[in-house]
């Protein structure tokens, strides 16, 4: 007779592992709150095993998209209508086309940054110098 396994230990072939929320969470590095906010989000949707929600590969790969797109600074919304667009578009084309704007986007966006800082940051130089001119007394 062999042992119960533990429920953590969901699994079924490779092609269909299955996780639980603790699991999908440790792998990830993220925090189960975390999974449950983007399950409330409409961005990913676990099976019921019982009382557990249960993750395939499907979901998985869906919260490292959405986990990468919160990385490198999208909206959940831009995050949803990619996601939504794979669904609809096997073929992909429509989705890294939209991939594409988004991230032309982006960049833009960040690079608008930049130069708003590279600003910033030689007002605020240009400021330091003034006051350790004037710190240090008047010239003689």
């Amino acid at each position: 007779m062999t042992a119960a396994r533990p429920r953590e230990a969901l699994e079924r072939p490779a092609d269909q592992a299955l996780y639980t929320v603790n699991q999908l969470a440790t792998e990830l590095g993220v925090t189960p709150r975390a999974i449950r906010f983007y399950e409330s989000a409409g961005l990913i949707a676990p099976r019921r095993a019982g009382t557990t929600r249960v993750f395939d590969r499907r979901d998985r790969a869906r919260l490292l998209l959405v986990l990468r797109g919160k990385r490198l600074g999208f909206s959940l919304g831009e995050i949803r209508a990619f996601l939504d667009l794979y669904d609809s578009d096997r073929s992909q084309i429509s989705q890294m086309q939209r991939l594409l704007e988004l991230t032309r986007h982006r960049v833009a966006e960040l690079e608008r940054q930049r130069r708003d800082l590279d600003q910033t940051l030689l007002e605020l130089r240009d400021i330091e110098r003034q006051a350790l001119a004037t710190l240090a007394g008047p010239a003689e």
